[in-house]
């Protein structure tokens, strides 16, 4: 074999061995971004989950398909804010920092105080009788506006966005599902003071939201 050919096989071994590397370094990155991603979801629906339990808690009669209802809206905005806030960009990064703990807190404040009150001054009808629309809506922005603001650092990671959105819109709706069962349980055994429960929990939940926010 002459010195051009072996200098030519050494070549093309050494580009085998580098396009190796780079698709093992490749690979590694997309790992680790994925899981950064679901942990991520995982922390953004915690709070989603705890109002899940607390929806449980409140609705007399919560079954199955309660849940799932909670996880389709919940999931939804879930998946919806992330994107709405990579779409905007780092402009509303500011605002959604200032103003989305007060917009969380005042709706979980609310909700969970009218509970509350309804518990020890029992009216005609609950403040969360039924996962109706408006509750729901409400429900869903409280627990997902933080997310408008991890959707912005999309924009500087290399990641599939709709992806990301499509896995943290899914890990919310898995645990909304799995909260509102453990909370129609114990609304089930605890039925005289659940609405009383469910209310601080979401207090609760607005305050630490809050808090966070000055931290």
């Amino acid at each position: 074999m002459t010195s051009i050919s072996l200098f030519l096989a050494e070549k093309e071994r050494m580009n085998i061995s580098a396009r190796w590397v780079n698709h093992r370094i490749t690979s590694q990155t997309v790992i680790k971004i994925m899981l950064y991603i679901f942990l991520i979801a995982i922390s953004l629906a915690l709070d989603a989950f705890a109002v899940s339990v607390s929806a449980g808690l409140s609705v007399r009669g919560f079954r199955l398909r309660d849940g799932v209802k909670m996880g389709v809206w919940f999931g939804a905005f879930q998946f919806i804010m992330p994107l709405l806030g990579w779409l905007l960009g780092s402009s509303v990064a500011e605002l959604v920092q200032r103003y989305a703990p007060l917009i969380a807190f005042a709706l979980l404040a609310f909700i969970g105080g009218r509970m509350v009150w309804e518990a020890l001054f029992p009216g005609d009808e609950p403040a969360i009788s039924s996962l109706d629309p408006k509750t729901l809506f409400m429900l869903a922005v409280a627990t997902s506006i933080d997310a408008l603001a991890v959707g912005v650092t999309f924009a500087f990671m290399e990641v599939n966005v709709l992806l990301s959105c499509l896995v943290i819109g899914l890990v919310a709706f898995a645990l909304s599902i799995v909260g509102g069962s453990v909370g129609g349980r114990l609304g089930d055994r605890f039925a005289d003071r659940a609405g009383l429960f469910g209310g601080i929990v979401l207090i609760a939940i607005g305050a630490k939201i809050l808090i966070e926010s000055f931290l």
